[in-house]
């Protein structure tokens, strides 16, 4: 039996319809006819040659919803439920090893040296070779974290939340407002979205979303923001004034940075007030440097510079129990729907911003 995948084998240039044959399993794996894959940001990188994680050739996508077509042995949910075939699924992207000092002392699984991420760093020439969700089947690795997705939810509304939304769930686990505080969100994307709908989830009361897309401001309205600034209309200074305004000449309590460029975050050091946090949720690939006062910007304000690397299974679970409780909310980021045939064309319309997010449904 044999699969469709497209394969990215040289950079900047289109995927390659290749058929690869499904290998037997292997204990602990499980084969997974997809149902829904999303087009991430970082696949864009990737696909660029911007991300130094790329082993080509390989199969991108790693934000996948899918179908249980075959297990080797026996295997359970995290709620501990046995899969069988026919059962719908949800995964963490991510596999960390378990015994190293990172895994093992801290319990900071995403900083696991040894951590695996089809779509993202595993070759298709490597077993199990379907290794990325833009494929027709994906075989999950044998450690794979995996949720049983309830009937009824469009397998598509789910994809980003193994991502975009894991990684945003990272991040207010380790930088949380208090109810009544002024949360900025610098980048409107997908993750932009996610930490609006956490940052009012945890009670904050004024959402301000900064960012150059009008579609994905009133998006951001959508999902929760109280102010949106257009950088195109609104220059830096004045946005910094419109939110000193709105916080007593303070600054805001938190500052969400979830563009991924060096610009977003040195705007984002300015904005916090003295004490307050800036949070780093948008660099998944280099981003750019900036300079900055140590003294002046930093340690004379007090400010807490938190990063945030990828996510763990707990924050998929807070992820996916987000989008459960308003999947309708979360269906209308899904802005274009393609066939896996189409791949490039999805591609393409995320790299230009026309769509907020992509997903192919094969």
């Amino acid at each position: 039996m044999k699969a469709l995948a497209y394969v990215l084998e040289a950079f900047k240039e289109p995927l390659i319809a290749r058929e690869i044959v499904i290998p037997e399993l292997e204990a602990g794996q499980v084969l997974v006819k997809i149902k829904a894959a999303g087009v991430c940001g970082s696949d864009l990188h990737i696909w660029q040659g911007e991300d130094p994680r790329a082993r080509l050739p390989m199969i991108l996508g790693h934000e996948g919803v899918g179908e249980v077509a075959g297990i080797k042995g026996r295997k359970l949910t995290v709620e501990g439920e046995e899969l069988k075939e026919g059962d719908l699924i949800f995964w963490n992207r991510g596999v960390s090893c378990g015994h190293c000092y990172y895994c093992a002392v801290l319990q900071e699984a995403s900083l696991c040296p040894n951590r695996v991420v089809q779509g993202i760093n595993i070759s298709c020439s490597e077993p199990p070779y379907l290794n990325g969700c833009y494929a027709e089947y994906i075989i999950l690795q044998a450690g794979a974290d995996i949720f049983r997705v309830p009937a009824g939810i469009d397998p598509a509304v789910l994809v980003a939340a193994s991502c975009s939304g894991a990684t945003a769930a990272h991040g207010f686990d380790l930088a949380r407002p208090e109810p009544g505080d002024t949360v900025v969100v610098i980048g409107p994307g997908p993750l932009g979205l996610f930490a609006v709908a956490f940052a009012r989830s945890y009670g904050a009361t004024n959402v301000v979303v900064s960012g150059g897309s009008k579609a994905r401001l009133e998006m951001g309205r959508e999902f929760g923001a109280t102010v949106t600034l257009d950088r195109h209309a609104v220059p830096k200074e004045e946005r910094r004034q419109i939110i000193l305004g709105l916080t007593y000449g303070r600054g805001a309590d938190l500052v969400v940075e979830a563009a991924g460029n060096a610009a977003a975050l040195q705007e984002a050091i300015t904005l916090a007030r003295p004490g307050g946090t800036v949070l780093s949720i948008g660099f998944s690939q280099p981003g750019g440097t900036f300079a900055f006062d140590g003294y002046q910007h930093l340690a004379r304000r007090n400010i807490r510079l938190q990063g945030v690397w990828v996510s763990d299974t707990r924050h998929v679970y807070r992820a996916m129990a987000m989008i459960l409780t308003q999947p309708g909310l979360f269906a209308g980021m899904i802005t274009h729907r393609f066939p896996l045939t189409r791949v490039n064309e999805a591609l393409r319309v995320m790299a230009s911003k026309e769509a907020v997010k992509a997903v192919l449904v094969p």
